[in-house]
């Protein structure tokens, strides 16, 4: 038993210990209310029985059933010549009434309720105390006035209950949501810093390596190549910026636009500046929509890092296709046909979910002579 309902038990126990109460006192004092010469033992029996009942009144509803059965058999046993109580009779009676209507199951509420009013009825006819006018209209109004309060209380407290149910499912789903939502801007940011550092560190590292490669032999290559390294390191710190701008800056207008499939030549130069010899072409491109320009060139970014990083190929070709509804991006290279060592993991995963996004698929895998990666994207608004 938890501690609310204890809460309830112990609740329960008093109201039923001070009805027992007034109903005795009302007996055996005598009160005015009481009417009929029946025996005060056989209602003091009675109320007794009542008060345990209406103690559980909460813990077990459909033990309240025995409150008018408990008169009605008191009735019949002394042959109709019963005392008429109001405290220790009617009060009972009324008070297992509301509970009826208020509390447990439909089903309980119904046999409550209706052995409450059938035996009502009962007395209406066969106890001539009850069968004035008056009293007629006082105690059925009284009744019926206990029962529709009692619906009443019923019908606010599980309005409030399902009010309370939904907020608390509007809330958790809200809650949900704000998480996933947390969870995929996570997952952008770290695929825009992976594509952004992997692409620059792979080329400085390169360049690093040529320099050191050549630094006594021609300084002016080595010079070219630390200028190289200076300029990939500017323009990550840039991008690097970029991205911190865009989760500090409410105002989007103001921020400085995403890469696009126009600075894919960037990307190029900085792959040939490497010693990758790279053939570029692509078609119009213009009118895709910045997102799509922002996949194709993330695309382009990370294959062209896992060639230098992994294939130890010396060419690539990198072809950007235009159909009436799709967009092609394919890079290959001449690194042999196994697949490159450390396969490509987060990259690839970044490159499929941003091509997954516009409805398009990705493919990687061995070539005709080398490694391959294949992307394709709907171009159409609804795809």
């Amino acid at each position: 038993m938890d501690r609310r309902t204890r809460w309830h038990l112990a609740q329960d126990v008093a109201v039923a210990v001070m009805i027992a109460a007034i109903g005795l006192a009302e007996v055996w004092v005598p009160f005015e209310s009481v009417q009929g010469t029946g025996s005060p033992l056989v209602s003091t029996a009675a109320i007794l029985v009542c008060a345990v009942l209406l103690a559980m009144r909460r813990i077990v509803p459909l033990a309240l059933v025995g409150v008018p059965l408990t008169w009605v058999a008191c009735f019949v046993a002394t042959a109709g010549d019963t005392q008429v109580l109001f405290f220790g009779g009617f009060l009972p009676l009324a008070l297992t009434l509301y509970t009826g209507a208020r509390h447990g199951s439909l089903r309980t509420s119904a046999a409550v309720c209706g052995s409450v009013f059938a035996a009502v009825i009962l007395a209406d006819f066969f106890v001539p105390e009850l069968q004035g006018p008056s009293e007629v209209l006082f105690h059925w109004g009284v009744l019926l006035t206990i029962f529709l309060i009692g619906i009443g209380m019923r019908v606010s407290e599980r309005r409030a209950v399902d009010a309370a149910v939904r907020a608390s499912i509007a809330e958790t789903e809200a809650r949900e949501a704000a998480l996933r939502a947390v969870a995929d801007e996570r997952a952008r940011i770290a695929r825009e810093l992976h594509d952004i550092l992997g692409h620059s560190v792979s080329v400085m590292v390169v360049q690093a390596g040529a320099a050191a490669e050549v630094v006594d032999v021609d300084a002016g290559a080595a010079r070219r190549a630390l200028e190289a390294i200076r300029t990939t390191g500017t323009d990550a710190l840039a991008e690097v910026r970029r991205i911190v701008e865009l989760l500090r800056e409410a105002d989007h207008d103001s921020l400085s636009p995403q890469p696009g499939i126009a600075r894919i030549p960037e990307l190029i130069e900085q792959a040939r500046g490497t010693g990758l010899a790279v053939e570029f072409r692509a078609d119009d491109t213009s009118d895709l929509s910045a997102g799509r320009q922002l996949a194709v060139y993330r695309v382009v970014q990370e294959a062209l890092t896992n060639v230098r990083r992994h294939s130890g190929a010396a060419s690539a070709t990198v072809a950007i296709d235009r159909a009436a509804d799709r967009v092609d991006v394919t890079v290959t290279d001449d690194g042999g046909d196994a697949e490159p060592v450390g396969a490509p993991g987060h990259g690839l995963v970044g490159m499929r979910e941003r091509v997954t996004l516009y409805g398009g698929t990705l493919e990687a895998g061995p070539g005709p002579s080398g490694w391959r990666v294949h992307a394709s994207l709907p171009t159409g608004a609804g795809s």
